[in-house]
């Protein structure tokens, strides 16, 4: 049976089963005879001490929500994944030309590795009831379901959501105070004063700033440039930068230059930034494969005399750079997943693809596996609230999570309540020939 087929099968399984049950899973003194009667003084009453007030006990992150304990012996969790089955079988069950869309594809694998997970839990004796929903459905989208309140005793929410889904799915988990678990979007999509909302895909702002603290901490004598377009968005990013370098809080950090570069950038006008006798760390801000590649092959000609290294967005992670006019120019890029694939989980889901897809799994197979079985962990450890404690080094899977409170307001401190969570772990990955390093440690 070939991938495409099976793949096949499995969505219109998924279009009839979009509720899936994963398992129905403390010394008297002496008395005078002779003389008089002692004369007998009347006790002085106690004087009573000012009782001491306790301080009450602050709830975690100033959330009320988060001072509870609530378990369950059976958790109720909803998962979202883009599987487009309105899509593909808008007439019948048969796939026109017998071929799945590609943009199907990423969907099901997510899916695929979430059901991989609850298999492994249940084999673990955990108690679960499970809904998966196709997000890009007409008949089950996040509105329909908040309106027929199919959502309301749910737990947990796991969801690979994006525009236009994000906002509307974060606005409830924030009123009904649900965990969601944004699995992909790299964005917190405008999201404010929602401590319900855990980020995992790490929003670009974090990326730059790990980017910058890499290159500053990870080179001795270093030349820092961030080379960016004339745009807005990408100005944003150099300004995240900018922000980054302040906060550091480092006694050897160096200052940062910015390139403001154009197609009309000149060799001299591109080379009075660099210097030859230390490594020069730049920042290219391009999220595109073309834009990155254009200011690339400027900088190209001059490695020999200027020592490069080359620190691009998170985008890099799929480009190729197999032009040989970039041989020899060390790249690196930023990345909140890594998975050298040779733990008992990875092989035990490459086995599952191979024997069942003849194929590899995608990264979004490992990131459905990696997120589900994490967070259900942690739900079925400390309850429907494990905010309090969300980062177990023993629930590891393949990557490491670090997530930290997010406090987006002018001033925003520990005593207000976080807008969200967000994993701040960014693995540093150098780009190699035939496999990508990761640089540093945890």
């Amino acid at each position: 049976m070939n991938r495409m087929k099976t793949l096949t099968s499995l969505a219109v399984l998924v279009s009839f089963l979009i509720v899936l049950q994963a398992c129905s899973i403390f010394r008297t003194a002496p008395v005078k005879t002779d003389g008089p009667p002692p004369e007998l003084s009347k006790p002085k009453p106690e004087e009573k001490k000012p009782e001491e007030k306790k301080p009450e006990a602050r709830a975690p992150f100033n959330v009320p929500a988060f001072a509870k304990e609530v378990k369950r012996s059976s958790y109720n969790i909803a998962v979202f994944a883009p599987l487009y089955l309105d899509s593909v079988f808008a007439t019948s069950l048969d796939i026109p030309g017998r071929t799945m869309p590609r943009y199907v594809l990423p969907g099901l694998e997510f899916y695929e590795g979430v059901q991989l997970a609850l298999d492994t839990l249940q084999t673990q004796g955990l108690q679960l009831n499970v809904q998966v929903f196709d997000n890009k459905s007409r008949n089950t989208d996040v509105a329909a379901l908040i309106r027929t309140h199919r959502l309301d005793n749910t737990d947990l929410i796991i969801g690979a959501v994006g525009t236009p889904e994000f906002k509307p799915l974060s606005d409830f988990a924030k009123q009904k105070e649900i965990n969601l678990v944004s699995a992909t979007f790299p964005n917190d999509g405008g999201v404010t004063d929602n401590p319900f909302l855990l980020i995992s895909n790490s929003t670009l702002r974090s990326h730059v700033e790990a980017i910058h603290d890499y290159a500053q901490k990870g080179f001795a004598n270093k030349n820092i440039l961030v080379v960016r377009r004339a745009s807005s968005f990408e100005a944003s990013i150099a300004n995240s930068i900018k922000a980054a370098y302040d906060r550091l809080n480092y006694d050897k950090k160096t200052r940062i230059r910015e390139v403001i570069w154009s197609d009309a950038t000149t060799d001299q006008q591109l080379t009075q930034y660099l210097l030859a006798d230390r490594p020069n760390l730049l920042i290219i801000t391009a999220l595109d494969e073309a834009g990155a590649k254009t200011v690339l092959r400027k900088l190209a000609p001059h490695r020999g005399t200027y020592p490069m290294h080359v620190f691009g967005m998170p985008t890099w992670d799929v480009m190729k750079f197999k032009e040989p006019e970039f041989a020899g120019i060390t790249m690196y890029y930023s990345s909140p997943y890594y998975n050298d694939k040779t733990d008992l989980f990875s092989r035990y889901i490459t086995d599952h693809f191979r024997r069942v897809y003849r194929s590899r799994p995608s990264d979004m197979a490992f990131k459905g596996f990696e997120l589900t079985y994490y967070f259900v962990k942690l739900l079925t450890q400390d309850g429907v609230y494990f905010n309090k404690d969300m980062n177990k080094p023993g629930n590891r899977v393949f990557t490491s999570f670090n997530f930290q409170p997010v406090y987006l307001k002018d001033g925003g401190t520990e005593n207000n309540m976080p807008d969200y969570f967000e994993n701040k772990n960014i693995y540093i990955i150098q780009k190699g020939d035939s496999a990508d390093f990761r640089m540093n440690s945890l």
